[in-house]
C-alpha cells in the first residue's frame, strides 16, 4: 500500500490492510472508547481474516478480572495512566492469543477523574510483546474525545506496524 494510498484510507481499512500483510492478528482493550475502536474494525469488510476480538473494561475491576492488569497499577496509577494502558494492550495480547494488541483509556468527560483533566488519553500498542504508549490531550464533548482516541488507536496501530 503506498503512503499516498494510506493516507487516504481510513484508519481501520489501513489497518486491515497492514494486518493481513504481515499476517498478524489483533486484540483490543478498550476503557473510555467503550467499543468504539471494535467498531470501527468491525466496519471493514473481511476483518476476521484479522482480528480476534476485544475486551471492553470500563471499571478497575474489569481491568484486573478480564484482562489481568495488576490492582497494584491501579491504586499506584489509576486506570488513566500510562502505566494501565501499557498493561491493557500487552494482557489483552496475551488473553486473547493475538500478535497485536491496543489499548485505549482516558477521561471522556465530562467531569476530571482521578484528578485528571477531561480529554485525556493513553493509548497503548503491543506488538509481539514489544509494547509502546502515547498520551494525548483532545478537546470536545464525550462522543468527539471518544471518537479521536478511537481514530488515533488505529492510527498509533499502523505506525507501528509500519515500522516492524
Amino acid at each position: 500500500m503506498t503512503q499516498e494510498h494510506m493516507q487516504e484510507a481510513s484508519p481501520q481499512r489501513e489497518a486491515f490492510v497492514l494486518l493481513k500483510e504481515k499476517e498478524y492478528t489483533l486484540s483490543t482493550a478498550e476503557s473510555l472508547t467503550c467499543g468504539m475502536i471494535a467498531e470501527k474494525l468491525g466496519s471493514v469488510p473481511g476483518i476476521s481474516a484479522v482480528y480476534a476480538g476485544g475486551f471492553v473494561t470500563y471499571c478497575d475491576r474489569e481491568k484486573n478480572s478480564m484482562l489481568g492488569v495488576r490492582k497494584e497499577t491501579l491504586s499506584a496509577h489509576g486506570a488513566i495512566s500510562m502505566e494501565t494502558a501499557e498493561e491493557m494492550c500487552r494482557c489483552c495480547s496475551g488473553k486473547a492469543g493475538t500478535d497485536c494488541a491496543v489499548s485505549a483509556t482516558g477521561n471522556a468527560g465530562p467531569d476530571a477523574q482521578e484528578g485528571k483533566a477531561v480529554g485525556l488519553v493513553y493509548i497503548g500498542v503491543c506488538i509481539h510483546g514489544k509494547t509502546s504508549v502515547r498520551e494525548y490531550h483532545f478537546e470536545g464533548n464525550r462522543e468527539e474525545i471518544r471518537e479521536q482516541a478511537s481514530d488515533a488507536a488505529l492510527r498509533d496501530l499502523c505506525e507501528r506496524l509500519v515500522e516492524e
